[in-house]
């Protein structure tokens, strides 16, 4: 039996009997990319009833963890490491699983059904599944490489952050987007002087629109954020290669003892495009996210997917795809006629003001908002509609909804507008 530690043959064959019981041997399922969607995905294929091997290989050297607590609980200081773990560790061996952590993929053969590893070892694999997730977008500006400049993306990256953001610092979050935001409010509480800077003239505005964006504004603002709008970094200034400030396009500079960068991912295509696998704002799959090459499958961060409710490709950079795109993956591995269509859906904690969002609108792409609730009380749901359907809501600080609101994004139906801002009318009539 396989475990944690141990590697995979390079020929690839230790992957044991083929799904469904049967006696031939074959080539393992592997999975690039050893995230919340790669463990999932290894998960999902052993609950299917899955026999054949899994080789699940990632270039980090922590095991599969997720990734919301990095700028919430854990970076809070709230939720021990233990708990973001995916799985314990012997659930791996236990699962016969092979982890290979430490381990970087150099390129992807679909010709050849490898994958070559940097140290030169090929795996040959059955089905491929790429989970390689994204990286974040750097900031192009000079200083932006010095000491106290952090990005937050692995467990490591929240720790370093986390040692920033004591009392009294002056930290400076450039970006006001959902990790932006979080960082922030984590700040705050860790009683450090914040500053955003954002580009956009709210927070969060390509996302949520100018309605419900200004409800975070007005969050921040209350808890002692300065949050600076239209503004233009030029520099980060510094002092024997630690960062000191943030120099902006008007002439004025933020003082800093660490600045936190939150202006987007990207996704991480680079081995699926020396691959030649079609990759289109990520890597495009169709609704069983098959890409373009032979038994090649892509989910989570990196997949672009087409959406059969949408009629169209959408790529969801949040927790609930890496979580529930693999189960689609591993049964479209196994054969079956599986197809991703649930509604995206993600959720963010800042100070006392919790939310989930369920849906998927694009920017501008709605024409009003309707509001269930009082959004000063910050107890509300908020639904973005078109031609009077919903395309998508958020509750806010109210609960037990997400599964009606789920409902109505999938009717595609027009409702009742009156009643849809009516608290006293139950959302499962509508």
């Amino acid at each position: 039996m396989s475990t944690a530690s141990s590697t995979a043959s390079t020929d690839g064959t230790d992957g044991g009997d083929s799904g469904g019981g049967g006696g031939d041997r074959q080539h393992p399922i592997v999975i690039v990319g050893a995230s919340l969607g790669g463990a999932k995905a290894a998960q999902a294929l052993r609950e299917a009833g899955y026999q054949g091997g899994i080789v699940l290989i990632g270039d980090e050297h922590e095991r599969p963890y997720e990734r919301p607590p990095l700028s919430k609980g854990y970076l809070l200081g709230k939720t021990a490491r233990e708990k973001i773990h995916v799985h314990p560790p012997q659930w791996y061996a236990e699962h016969d699983v092979t982890l290979r952590l430490g381990t970087a993929v150099s390129a992807i053969d679909p010709a050849g059904h490898t994958v070559t590893l940097a140290d030169d070892g090929r795996v040959a694999y059955s089905k491929l599944l790429l989970t390689t997730g994204s990286v974040p977008r750097r900031l192009p500006v000079p200083g932006a490489d010095q000491e106290g400049v952090h990005y937050l993306r692995r467990v490591e990256d929240s720790e370093r952050i986390r040692k920033a953001f004591r009392s009294g610092a002056r930290i400076v979050v450039i970006g006001a987007g959902w990790i932006g935001l979080e960082t922030a409010a984590a700040a705050r509480a860790a009683g450090a002087e914040v500053t955003v800077l954002e580009a956009a003239e709210l927070p969060l505005l390509r996302v949520l629109g100018r309605e419900v964006a200004q409800v975070f504004a007005d969050l921040h603002r209350e808890h002692g954020v300065d949050l600076r709008f239209g503004a233009r970094v030029e520099e980060l200034t510094g002092e024997g290669g630690r960062v000191t400030g943030v120099r902006l396009a008007d002439g004025a500079t933020v003082a800093a003892d660490a600045v936190v960068v939150g202006i987007g991912i990207t996704p991480d295509t680079a081995l699926a495009e020396a691959a030649g696998l079609v990759v289109e704002n990520g890597v495009k799959t169709d609704e069983h996210l098959r890409t373009s090459a032979p038994d090649v499958y892509a989910a989570g961060d990196v997949a672009n997917a087409f959406h059969p409710l949408f009629g169209k490709h959408i790529r969801v950079e949040h927790w609930a795809n890496a979580v529930n795109q693999p189960q689609t993956a591993a049964r479209a591995m196994l054969g079956e006629d599986a197809v991703y269509d649930r509604v995206p859906y993600f959720f963010t904690d800042q100070y006392d003001l919790g939310a989930e969002y369920v849906g998927y609108v694009e920017p501008e792409g709605y024409d009003r908002v309707v509001f269930r609730g009082d959004p000063a009380t910050r107890e509300f749901i908020a639904f973005w509609l078109s031609e009077g359907r919903v395309l998508a809501g958020m509750n806010v600080n109210v609960w037990d909804v997400t599964d009606p609101i789920r409902a109505l994004v999938k009717s595609g139906r027009a409702v009742d507008l009156k009643a849809l801002a009516d608290p006293d009318v139950p959302l499962t009539s509508l």
